[in-house]
């Protein structure tokens, strides 16, 4: 597959951690979780290796998702080959820990249900920006109110964050637009 080898020439040209300006997102001695696992589902590192089973999760999806980051046009015209570059970013900045995407995914991995993101943060009040989304056809059983339940449990567990914040969850869009930037 042509595109693939491309990408793959691409993401190995992106620098590495040192050189961005993120590089201390997380301790250099902190041991990034490589999974969350429940008796339901699975998240972990979200890579190209997904990019199908994402990208009609992310479209059946699209009219939920794009509630996640309010002020983008993602998911809209999104393709099969930006979806495998927006992956391929993802991997790489996960490797370079400067953010962590997760896919969530089934147990046996066979369906994504949806995905969680931690990024750095320039609010004064938090030490990270948290957003994550489950299949449109998901939240009638509850799974977006249990996905988030879980996540908080495992920031506060294993993630060296003392305040992340969740805009468009714990913290309304318009006051997380307002708050404090350092």
């Amino acid at each position: 597959m042509k595109i693939f080898s491309i990408l793959l020439a691409v993401i190995a040209s992106i620098p590495l951690v040192a050189e961005y300006s993120m590089e201390h997102f997380v301790p250099s001695e902190f041991i990034i979780p490589e999974k969350m696992e429940t008796k339901e589902f699975r998240l972990r590192m979200l890579s190209i290796d997904d990019v199908e089973k994402d990208f009609e999760a992310v479209t059946s999806s699209r009219e939920h998702v794009s509630k996640v980051w309010p002020d983008s046009d993602w998911p809209d015209g999104l393709t099969l080959r930006q979806n495998l570059i927006d992956l391929g970013w993802h991997e790489k900045e996960f490797q370079n820990r400067t953010s962590f995407a997760y896919t969530m995914v089934t147990l046996d991995e066979s369906k994504v249900l949806g995905c969680v993101y931690f990024y750095p943060t320039n609010k004064s009040d938090y030490d990270a920006e948290v957003y994550m989304w489950v299949r449109e056809s998901e939240l009638e059983n509850g799974l977006d109110e249990r996905l988030f339940n879980e996540v908080q449990k495992w920031l506060e567990k294993d993630w060296p964050f003392n305040n992340p914040g969740y805009p468009g969850r714990t913290v309304n869009w318009e006051d997380w637009k307002r708050a404090p930037e350092e």
